[in-house]
């Protein structure tokens, strides 16, 4: 039996256990033994014939995910089977089909083994007495070669040109650097490459201050900026503005929770960093209802290219803020209700928004009564058109103005 067919065989049976690696052999229970490194008839669609070693560690391991395999086949340095070539490989040794287009039944000759003559030949009519395997004689009766002798002779020749064989490179030598081959050189691209996105996802869930530059001498002189360089959030960063009461980390913007004002949780992010309001309700259908708990923006566009492009935290849920939270805060959009600042930490409108700047978003052709109550507070206006989504860009940027405007005045508080 062939090594393919004993391997399928042992598969189908469930009797993977009784096949044992012994020095170069795998032995098949009592019944078989081949060598490791000999090819077995099943081609790759890469051209090549899968070494039984190959196909014995591909059967044992073939649960294991496609790059854990790998993984595995690269430490042991053993040829891995190819992704294409694993389920019709799989499918064949665990009897799903029968046959394969990538089996290439070829068996070799072995040297004790009596093949006829293709041509029809037959050995029996002309042969002398004795040993069939002896002698063969030609067409006029003489002896030609011995067919034992000759099969020896080819694997003798095949033995001299392997040993005169030098190859160029083998994979390792192609990287042309000491003490490193290609399991090395895997693993360490792989570490870096998992490093990578490890921090891009930090940087978008914990809000990075983004690449920033300086706002100016002055404002260079004051420390108004987080600096030059990708700041986490982690990291503790500081507005270090002279006087004020601005705590340390991402600062922090309030949004109502009720869906009857314009800017909330759901669509705040459009609005400040791409400058377009999308409707509350349409945001929650795209969303399907997922509820951030919190929201990063950033200051993506401005009048101004110099300035520091910036991280806010927004959230919508005052009652979770922590004492010293409430330090980060430096703005609100408000509702325009009195209970919004309920429970707050503030004793009345006036210190409010004394310490927070606030703002009012409302469409442009809105009853004048709608904002009431809001011109009793010291909070800015802002209105937007029902269907000129043209124009919220400028609205965003009124809003990013007054904050900075608003941020900077603080520091000479």
């Amino acid at each position: 039996m062939d090594p393919l067919s004993a391997l399928r065989d042992f598969t189908i049976r469930g009797e993977l256990d009784k096949i044992v690696r012994v020095n170069d052999e795998f032995r098949f229970g009592t019944d078989y033994s081949f060598p490791c490194s000999g090819e077995t008839a099943y081609r790759s669609k890469q051209g090549n014939l899968y070494t039984l070693e190959t196909l014995v560690f591909y059967i044992q391991n073939h649960h294991l995910k496609h790059t854990d395999y790998m993984h595995n086949s690269l430490s042991l340095r053993i040829p891995a089977v190819t992704f294409t070539d694993r389920k019709p490989l799989l499918d064949y040794l665990t009897g799903k089909v029968s046959t394969s287009d990538s089996i290439v039944w070829n068996p070799p000759k072995f040297p004790d083994e009596f093949r006829p003559d293709p041509s029809g030949f037959d050995p029996d009519s002309s042969k002398p007495k004795g040993n069939i395997n002896d002698v063969v004689l030609d067409e006029i009766g003489d002896i030609h070669f011995d067919i034992k002798d000759k099969e020896t002779e080819l694997a003798d020749y095949m033995g001299i040109i392997r040993s005169i064989e030098k190859p160029l490179k083998d994979r390792e030598g192609i990287l042309e650097c000491k003490n490193r081959d290609f399991y090395s050189v895997l693993v360490a691209s792989t570490k870096r490459e998992e490093e990578r996105q490890r921090l891009e996802s930090q940087q978008r869930k914990d809000g990075l201050v983004a690449k920033s530059r300086l706002m100016g001498a002055e404002e260079r002189r004051l420390g108004l900026s987080y600096g030059d360089e990708m700041v986490g959030y982690d990291s503790k960063p500081k507005m270090h503005l002279k006087g004020s009461k601005i705590g340390e980390g991402v600062p922090i913007i309030l949004v109502p929770s009720a869906f009857q004002t314009l800017i909330t949780i759901y669509n705040v992010k459009e609005f400040l960093e791409d400058g377009v309001f999308v409707p509350t309700d349409v945001k929650v259908k795209q969303m399907k209802g997922a509820r951030p708990e919190c929201v990063t923006v950033q200051k993506k566009f401005s009048r101004d290219r110099d300035r520091v492009v910036t991280a806010y935290e927004v959230r919508d849920k005052p009652s979770a803020l922590k004492p010293e939270d409430w330090d980060r805060v430096v703005a609100v959009f408000v509702l325009g209700k009195e209970w919004q600042f309920k429970d707050w930490p503030f004793k009345d409108h006036v210190e409010i928004f004394n310490k927070i700047i606030g703002f009012f978003m409302r469409f442009e052709d809105d009853s004048v009564e709608s904002a009431k109550i809001v011109k009793q507070w010291n909070v800015k206006i802002i209105s937007i058109s029902k269907n000129k989504r043209h124009q919220d860009r400028a609205a965003a940027l009124e809003v990013w103005d007054r904050l900075e405007e608003f941020v900077r005045s603080r520091s000479h508080s």
